[in-house]
């Protein structure tokens, strides 16, 4: 039996509910377009639609599932929560029309098996949110209470309250370029950030705007480039970059024109990275391995560690990593990335560096790596980084010299870091050439 001819516009939001729910059952990311069934087979338009739909949602969730909490007696299935989700930021936040978003809100519900009776209380509710519309801004719903109360006891209420503040804010997108943009800043009206970071309004896909083809930027937030920066890449320097998929910190120190290995875990992030090497015509080093087990006898230079994380920081872009990480996931987290800490200090040649950094606002993951790690590796010390160095905002260092990057350290928000330097002690014989070295420089003068 052939599938009944569905209203216009349902499909994009058919697939919105399908990307909503795998979202929210960690299914898969909202990077991944596979996770909606019927996002890929939409037209550009209706596809972007269904996305930001869904972000939208996901910005706002704590508030509209307050609202919705407080308007229905028994809680329903959760294919109903989403559809009523969806069709509420349409009218309340997204500017559609309210009959039409409750319309299209009922078509869907009408649409599904398992939603069809619960019509009307799809309508009911939507139209009950529209006449007394609840405040879906609210900072002290907009992160769950648990998250609200760590960021609390870490930098105080008030400080909490404006990093949640950013959450229901849609980001502009940052690029990272590989030369002067020319006539690229008027063609995509940027504003610079910081080094090689810019800004611009645009929003959506990419592939279509100037430039993109050409390989001259790829997108990266501003916070996500400051590590590789602390680096101080240059040419010949040879550079491991840990973790490295998708692949910008790579792009980065190729750039600068150190020799790189990018090693990832994951052979279908690599993918992206060599797509992103091929299109912006920079090469690397590309291996797939598990950074913490992987038999290779070198050492580098640099070694660049964006560990794995709760990635809590990225919750401008990502607001479902802020509804999927769970409390006792973070010392689980904290205790892999100690472990891909002492892996790559094993990497870093005597007298080389290692920049660790991990997008969380969890203090486990960041700040308390620090001393576990000095303690555990005698051979490195902390190599404090300047107040502003690699394009970082003045006010995220911290007395030690690491970097504690809040999402309200930007005009128009930034990513959430945490970013160490360590430099490796020279060995016996690595201290007496340098001695060598300067003593015949003296002479020499």
């Amino acid at each position: 039996m052939t599938e009944p001819r569905l209203p216009t516009g349902l499909p994009a939001r058919r697939a919105a509910l399908d990307l909503l729910a795998a979202a929210l059952s960690r299914r898969a990311g909202l990077e991944d377009d596979a996770s909606a069934s019927g996002l890929e087979g939409l037209e550009p338009r209706d596809r972007a639609f269904a996305r930001r739909l869904v972000l939208t949602a996901l910005r706002r969730l704590g508030p509209l599932d307050r609202a919705l909490d407080a308007r229905i007696a028994r809680p329903p299935p959760e294919i109903v929560r989403n559809i009523l989700r969806l069709g509420a930021v349409q009218a309340l936040v997204l500017g559609a029309p309210p009959h039409a978003a409750v319309s299209a809100s009922v078509d869907l519900a009408e649409s599904l098996p398992a939603a069809r009776r619960f019509k009307g209380l799809v309508n009911a509710v939507l139209r009950g949110l529209i006449r007394e519309p609840p405040d879906l801004a609210d900072p002290q719903a907009l992160a769950p209470s648990w998250l609200l109360a760590r960021w609390s006891a870490a930098w105080g209420r008030p400080a909490a309250l404006a990093i949640a503040s950013v959450i229901a804010a849609e980001p502009e997108t940052d690029l990272t370029l590989k030369d002067d943009p020319g006539a690229l800043a008027g063609a995509l009206e940027l504003t610079r950030v910081a080094a090689d970071t810019w800004r611009t309004a645009r929003r959506g896909e990419v592939s279509a705007w100037e430039g993109f083809a050409e390989g001259r930027w790829w997108v990266q937030d501003a916070s996500a480039a400051i590590p590789a920066r602390l680096l101080n890449p240059r040419p010949g320097l040879t550079a491991l970059d840990l973790c490295a998929a998708p692949g910008g910190k790579t792009l980065q120190l190729a750039s600068a024109g150190a020799v790189v290995t990018a090693l990832d875990r994951s052979p279908a992030r690599l993918r992206r990275l060599r797509e992103n090497l091929e299109r912006t015509g920079l090469a690397a080093e590309i291996i797939a391995a598990d950074a913490g087990s992987w038999d290779d006898g070198r050492t580098f230079d640099a070694v660049l560690l964006d560990a794995p994380c709760s990635a809590t920081g990225t919750f401008r872009r990502n607001p479902d990593v802020l509804w999927a990480v769970k409390p006792g996931e973070i010392a689980a987290l904290a205790g892999a990335q100690a472990r891909l800490l002492d892996a790559a200090a094993r990497r870093v040649r005597p007298g080389g560096r290692l920049v660790y950094g991990v997008c969380s606002l969890e203090t486990e993951e960041g700040e308390a790596q620090v001393a576990g790690f000095l303690k555990r590796c005698a051979d490195f010390t902390l190599d404090p980084i300047a107040a502003g160095e690699g394009g970082s905002p003045v006010e995220s260092r911290r007395e030690d010299g690491t970097l504690r990057i809040l999402p309200t350290h930007r005009p128009g928000g930034t990513d959430g870091f945490f970013v160490a330097r360590f430099a490796r002690r020279p060995n016996r014989r690595a201290r007496r050439d340098l001695a060598q070295s300067a003593a015949a420089a003296k002479s020499g003068a």
